[in-house]
């Protein structure tokens, strides 16, 4: 009796999990086909319902007004379990100049940058460690004994004429001023330090997206981070340059490969400002010739994406060429933005020059159908052929803003 009771207990676990799984999975399934939100051209409304078709679900025929046009769908699981309400705005279909080309960036932080701390060899052969455990990898400091410091100089040369009196640092952590209180020490090489390595400025080399009618430009699909400490970096200014491929590495599984180019930081290749970096790319004001750009496109909708053929426009020889890929996967509602789709390069040509998404692709425009869908944002590591991609009316979006 006690071997069928334990049996029986076992069957009924065996089948809640099952249905928990089931449960998590069909979640899964319909959060990533049905979005929160929709932007659904003026006049082809008609449309939306039959490029969200799927057989589990049904929309509410009412809609609910929510402003400035918009409304709200309600869709339910068989008919039945209420899932979602699907913002739904009425827009202007966009058109933007592709872009494909590479650019050469350079931006200066704002403030100085701390990206570590450290020890102080003293005179005496001592080891000082006077920021520890108050400073933090990330703060960023903006002024020195309430004197604005603008780059990693000024404060090297403030730090050398403390004579090794308390110092405070103002610092942006989280979003927040906040005050350190730190006493230089005075190295073996006869110059008062504070123990904390910084950074003022980055470069890189990325790929252009697109130019809107108004002249703003959106690249990279994704924000420029610290390579040290991983966090966005907030920016003072910026400049987008042209940049040259020189090489290419490679990638194979396990390693990355990269377009190794040239920037030239001259006024006469300056391409525009950079405004804004931010998770979803950077932006700006495009100030190149408009001739550096391809030809003027549609934007297409995160709902009129499928899985299926597209293409890369990428420039890895000196070119500006179109290469044969395949979207894999969508996902309408990832939680990192710049993640949304997966694509696949099955172009023998890039296959063979890249291996697939290199560094330095990021940004690279994706279309599908004729229209500017998307931007290659990341490669995958083991799977170099492979990588993710941002929608491009997330980019349009972010650059509005």
């Amino acid at each position: 009796m006690n071997r069928k009771k334990k049996y029986r207990r076992f069957l009924l676990l065996a089948l809640v999990l099952d249905l928990l799984v089931m449960g998590y999975l069909g979640y899964r399934y319909f959060d990533k086909t049905i979005p929160e939100e929709l932007q659904v051209v003026r006049g082809e409304e008609d449309k939306l319902l039959s490029l969200l078709e799927n057989p589990w679900v049904t929309w509410s025929e009412a809609v609910t007004t929510v402003q400035n046009g918009s409304y709200r769908l309600e869709c339910r699981i068989l008919g039945v379990v209420p899932f979602r309400q699907v913002k739904v705005t009425p827009v202007e279909r966009e058109e933007v100049y592709l872009g494909g080309i590479p650019v050469g960036i350079y931006m200066e932080t704002q403030g100085v940058l701390i990206i570590d701390t450290g020890e102080i060899v003293c005179a005496d052969g001592t080891c000082l460690e006077p920021a520890k455990n108050i400073a933090q990898a990330g703060d960023y400091i903006v002024a020195y004994n309430n004197r604005r410091v603008k780059n990693k100089q000024e404060l090297i040369e403030e730090i050398r004429h403390s004579q090794g009196e308390e110092s405070l640092l103002s610092v942006i952590r989280h979003g927040e001023e906040v005050e350190l209180a730190l006493e230089p020490a005075l190295g073996d090489d006869g110059n008062y330090k504070l123990g904390i390595w910084v950074r003022d400025n980055t470069q890189g080399i990325g790929t252009l997206t697109y130019m809107d009618e108004q002249g703003n430009y959106g690249a990279l699909g994704h924000g420029i981070s610290d390579v040290d400490t991983g966090e966005l970096m907030q920016i003072k200014n910026g400049t987008l340059y042209q940049a040259q491929i020189l090489s290419i590495q490679k990638g194979a599984k396990g390693s990355p490969g990269e377009l190794a180019g040239m920037i030239r930081y001259e006024d006469t290749l300056k391409l525009g400002k950079i405004v804004k970096n931010s998770e979803n790319g950077i932006y700006g004001i495009f100030e190149g010739s408009q001739d550096m750009l391809g030809e003027k496109v549609e934007i297409g909708y995160k709902q009129e994406m499928h899985t299926g053929e597209a293409e890369i426009l990428s420039c890895v020889d000196g070119e500006v060429r179109a290469y044969q890929a395949e979207i894999t996967n969508i996902d309408m509602n990832h939680q990192d933005t710049n993640k949304s789709f997966v694509i696949q390069v099955t172009d023998p040509a890039l296959l063979e020059k890249t291996g697939g998404i290199v560094q330095g692709m990021s940004g690279s425009p994706v279309l599908q159908d004729g229209r500017l869908v998307g931007a290659v944002t990341h490669v995958f590591v083991n799977e170099p052929d492979k990588g993710y991609g941002i929608f491009a009316e997330t980019m349009l979006a972010e650059g509005e803003t």
